[in-house]
């Protein structure tokens, strides 16, 4: 089990707290740290899509020109933008053996994973 994010992101704090009540183990990659390779977004593309990757919230998207913004219409475009600013992924990503089960927070659906 795998989650990615940014250690002092509130979303990626009430993940951690909701892994931890439950006494799941996993491995938390840091994206400033350890950055965000093609290869990893290319798989989380495939499965989940640009639209639930991609944050449109956030001073990193709002600050972006808005032909950036409008040039965002497929996962070839967003993988580019995600790989120059990985703060507008959606954090946290949960993974488990490769397969994406979560991004973003939301306590009910942490709740009804089978981890």
């Amino acid at each position: 089990m795998k989650l990615y994010g940014i250690p002092n992101c509130d979303t990626v704090k009430k993940a951690r707290a909701a892994l931890a009540a439950r006494g799941v183990t996993y491995e938390f990659h840091d994206f400033k740290k350890h950055g965000v390779t093609e290869a990893m977004l290319s798989g989380w593309l495939k499965q989940v899509g640009w639209q639930r990757l991609l944050k449109k919230t956030g001073p990193t998207w709002g600050k972006l020109p808005q032909e950036v913004k409008d040039s965002i219409k497929d996962d070839a475009s967003a993988r580019a933008l995600l790989l120059q600013h990985p703060n507008i992924i959606k954090r946290p990503v949960l993974e488990s053996n490769g397969k994406v089960l979560a991004t973003g927070f939301n306590e009910t659906e942490y709740k009804e994973l089978r981890l």
